[in-house]
């Protein structure tokens, strides 16, 4: 039979991005069993193989499927770590491990079949790749060592993200802040912004912020981290549980900050400080949509579809700053860089760096439980500064070689 005729007898199924063959045979217990490769010829061998192990009667399909135990594993985990992490794990082991591998039995998967599923990973941040990495690796050392795998495939598994270079973290530039907050006055965002680049709350901590944790009308006011924000199917949860113990602190208001937040105070009806119409905190969506005020403010070029004479046609859309929205007159494209909710949190940490406040007070405003996280964005932005540098090192050596001169004049 030519191999054309072979290929015809075979599915197919697109996996991150990658074809491969597949078929399915059943073994002595009459359990169907799935085999997949990325040529004929090579499914035809596993055919080849597993009819010979099915007739010798010592191939046994007893492994569950990875979704299978990955759900039994997050279970597992319920019980040893907080409920945040465990939502994250979850969120990370649905989206990154189950979607492209699930359907897979946990002992027919392949370093390579791990490698390929983290190649959309490595297009996220080197944090996600990292956990991500971290997840694999304790998912199948698991199940290795209750002996539902003979190998563990994640052995061999590097840690580092494949040698793709991650973007550093790059804070705005003062003139950056001030166009986005020029921007987005009196704007649904604007509160959400201000207090990440005037309090550095992250994300979670934000929309989780409630007005009796805000303390305005003390000598020095100040506001209490004590929630986080989360959300299940879309609906917010919100948790008095934080990321870390760290995470829990008072943050000192500068004056910009508590004057928004004092009109912001005077307009609210919802025990929230950044809430829906219906004053509850935002579901994932809402917020999404809320985020979308600034996205579309910027220059960044972007895609829609439509349909044309029954066919599906993409567009391109290429801002010009200064310019008006075509379809959106209230819309002006006043915003010539990207910002992520992160992005505001790593500027206040700059700031606090580059106005010469020591790592430890540094360390508790931002709510790092490990001291490493501190120090390294604090070495890396406190001396990154050449010129800086050059001016210590000059004055240091100058210095060095005084004393060496009255030294070699004493001799």
């Amino acid at each position: 039979m030519s191999k054309k005729s072979k290929s015809k007898q075979f599915g197919t199924v697109i996996r991150s991005g990658i074809e491969y063959y597949r078929t399915r045979i059943r073994d002595q217990e009459g359990k169907r069993i799935t085999l997949y490769a990325r040529t004929v010829d090579e499914l035809c061998e596993k055919i080849d193989e597993v009819k010979q192990l099915i007739e010798n009667k010592t191939f046994c399909r007893t492994t569950p499927t990875v979704k299978e135990y990955c759900e039994k594993w997050l279970l597992m985990q319920s019980a040893n770590v907080r409920q945040t992490t465990l939502i994250d794990y979850t969120s990370k082991v649905k989206n990154y491990i189950i979607k492209p591998l699930g359907n897979m039995h946990i002992a027919d998967v392949t370093l390579d079949d791990i490698r390929m599923a983290l190649v959309p990973v490595s297009k996220k941040s080197a944090s996600v790749y990292k956990s991500v990495n971290i997840l694999f690796k304790c998912i199948f050392t698991a199940a290795k060592e209750s002996k539902v795998i003979k190998n563990n495939p994640t052995a061999n598994l590097s840690s580092t993200n494949g040698g793709i270079p991650q973007k550093d973290r790059i804070p705005l530039t003062d003139e950056q802040v001030d166009k986005l907050i020029s921007a987005l006055k009196n704007l649904p965002p604007y509160v959400f912004v201000m207090l990440g680049l005037y309090a550095g709350l992250r994300r979670e901590e934000i929309l989780a912020l409630q007005w009796d944790c805000v303390y305005l009308d003390t000598p020095a006011p100040y506001l209490t981290v004590c929630r986080a924000w989360h959300t299940e199917h879309n609906r917010p949860v919100i948790l008095t549980e934080l990321k870390t113990p760290a995470a829990h602190r008072d943050i000192p208001l500068p004056d910009c900050l508590a004057d928004c937040l004092r009109e912001a105070r005077e307009t609210s009806t919802s025990e929230y400080v950044i809430a829906n119409k219906d004053g509850n905190p935002l579901s994932y969506t809402q917020f999404q949509r809320l985020w979308a005020y600034i996205t579309t403010r910027t220059t960044k070029e972007r895609y829609y579809y439509k349909y044309e004479n029954g066919k599906r046609i993409k567009h391109t859309v290429t801002p010009v700053l200064g310019e008006k929205a075509a379809h959106n007159g209230k819309v002006v494209y006043s915003l010539d860089f990207e910002v992520t909710p992160h992005q505001l949190r790593h500027t206040y940490i700059t700031n606090l760096i580059h106005a010469s406040v020591d790592p430890k007070t540094v360390q508790y405003l931002a709510g790092h439980e490990n001291s490493k996280i501190t120090m390294d964005i604090y070495a890396k932005v406190k001396y990154n500064r050449p010129n800086e540098l050059a001016g210590i090192l000059d004055s240091t050596f100058s210095l060095w070689n005084d004393n060496f001169d009255e030294q070699v004049g004493m001799v």
